[in-house]
């Protein structure tokens, strides 16, 4: 899982299998710790652009949904994700704005 995640970081080639192994990661592992490392590990990682930053900040959101808890690093992270895909769609898609709603939503940041 590990090097899936890696090598995507340094092969945008490999972001498919990445963006399956994220999410499974996400979704399934009971690890919340681990699950958020991945999370902000590929969000402050992958390249403007790549869809990764966009599906991290949602990761991020199932993790607040999952465990209902996160670091205030990756609350930052979910929120910046966000605001960077409000303004500029090229560089993170829409989903990190979903994922922050979840964050803001499950974790009570309203």
């Amino acid at each position: 899982m590990a090097e899936t995640l890696e090598r995507a970081l340094r092969d945008r080639s490999a972001e498919g299998e990445a963006a399956r192994v994220l999410v499974g990661t996400a979704l399934n592992d009971g690890d919340a710790e681990f699950v958020e490392y991945w999370c902000v590990r590929v969000g402050t990682r992958a390249g403007s652009g790549s869809p990764l930053l966009g599906l991290a900040g949602l990761c991020l959101g199932h993790a607040a949904r999952r465990f209902g808890r996160l670091s205030d690093e990756a609350v930052a992270l979910a929120r910046s994700l966000a605001a960077r895909a409000e303004a500029d769609p090229t560089d993170v898609d829409g989903r990190a704005g979903d994922g922050y709603d979840d964050v803001r939503s499950f974790l009570r940041l309203w």
